[in-house]
């Protein structure tokens, strides 16, 4: 078992205060947006070994296991992280296997360089992604009711919103949405910017159900991108709730702490609040234009104390522990990886006391015992 020694990333639209007051640090005043726990090339996690990503090269066999080397190939096929939002990320959305595979090879075909602006696809990977609320988290999910979403626009009183409006009493709903959205990315930008400064003032006048939206507005103005997050759920999760973010779902986090796990990828489509790149056609592609409740979801606890955050992907697997004072301590050991984080409290893995925001690597089969007063996220796969 190796505790981790984790890279935090200063993304702008990090929080300056949340990472460090739950590592118990003094804030530096820069962003600290993410903390990495895992094997991936662009900050895997330090060990007394080496680097993970160098354990887990020099012996696969024993850090991963079998079923997992057999079913997603000598390589730890989830990240982990701490995220914290102090601003909006940028509206995106993820593709699924087939679409990360031919997109990739398209991108290669053609020599894009990986690091390019313009670069769509980073790796041949789907990007599932699960993030469970640590905090109060604020985020944008999954398409509203057209309905809904018109009559949001409307009330806003935008003459140059009206045409949308009208767009989405139009059936059937997907085509409505398409277009909409279409017709929000590919309008001539300086009009766009100027329907947005009007909605944005309007938002903020208004508040209420408006507030995120003048709020998304204050840090990106002008951005299409607020007018394609009205067509959006907005989402609150509370503490220990959580949101399954599958392939096609647009999506923007606005603000909180959480703790989020992916699959081992790289790949987003952006849809707006971004000075990055957007490529419409693509987008187009890989968007899937459904309504729907976001779906937020809270752990099922097992007769082990175990509770399960449940998702249709095998590439991770989510749970949690809230370890009550003196209580029995609970055998993790399990067949695949694991990395186990504490979130609260103090706990004991093996030889290993975690405060909050710290971390350990469980390669498969060796055994895992946790036991204090706290709470650890557990982190592996389904083989």
């Amino acid at each position: 078992m190796d505790r981790l020694d984790n890279t935090i990333r200063p993304y702008a639209w990090g929080s300056p205060t949340a990472i460090p007051h739950l590592l118990g640090a003094e804030p530096t005043g820069e962003p600290q947006a993410e903390m990495w726990m895992g094997a991936h090339p662009g900050a895997p996690s330090g060990t007394t070994r080496g680097t993970l990503a160098e354990v887990i090269d020099a012996d696969p066999e024993r850090e991963l296991g079998a079923g997992a080397i057999a079913k997603f190939g000598p390589r730890l096929p989830f990240l982990l992280k701490i995220l914290a939002a102090g601003a909006p990320l940028s509206l995106q959305v993820h593709p699924d296997l087939e679409q990360a595979k031919e997109g990739y090879a398209e991108e290669e075909r053609r020599g894009v360089p990986v690091d390019a602006p313009h670069r769509n696809y980073k790796d041949a990977n789907h990007k599932p992604e699960l993030i469970c609320a640590l905090t109060e988290f604020d985020g944008l999910c999954g398409f509203r009711d057209p309905a809904q979403a018109a009559d949001l626009l409307d009330g806003l009183g935008v003459d140059s919103l009206k045409p949308y409006v009208d767009l989405l009493h139009a059936h059937p709903e997907d085509a409505a949405l398409r277009e909409v959205l279409t017709a929000i990315l590919t309008t001539d930008p300086e009009q766009m910017a100027h329907t947005v400064a009007e909605a944005a003032a309007a938002c903020t006048r208004l508040g209420g159900d408006y507030a995120p939206y003048a709020y998304v507005a204050h840090h990106f103005p002008g951005d299409p991108g607020v007018i394609a997050a009205m067509l959006l759920n907005r989402v609150r999760l509370q503490p220990g709730e959580a949101l399954f973010l599958g392939a096609g779902i647009p999506h923007a986090y606005l603000s909180g702490l959480g703790v989020e796990i992916m699959a081992n990828s790289d790949n987003v489509l952006r849809c707006g609040l971004t000075p990055k790149h957007v490529d419409v056609p693509e987008l187009l592609r890989v968007v899937r234009f459904e309504a729907g409740d976001p779906g937020v979801l809270r752990p099922e606890a097992s007769p082990d104390d175990e509770e399960v955050y449940e998702t249709p992907i095998d590439e991770f697997r989510l749970s949690r522990y809230v370890l009550p004072e003196g209580g029995t301590p609970h055998d993790l050991t399990l067949d695949t990886p694991q990395i186990l984080l504490c979130t609260a409290g103090s706990v004991r893995a093996g030889e290993h006391e975690l405060a909050p925001g710290q971390s350990v690597f469980v390669p498969a089969a060796e055994k895992a015992q946790v036991s204090g007063a706290g709470t650890v996220f557990r982190a592996t796969v389904i083989v």
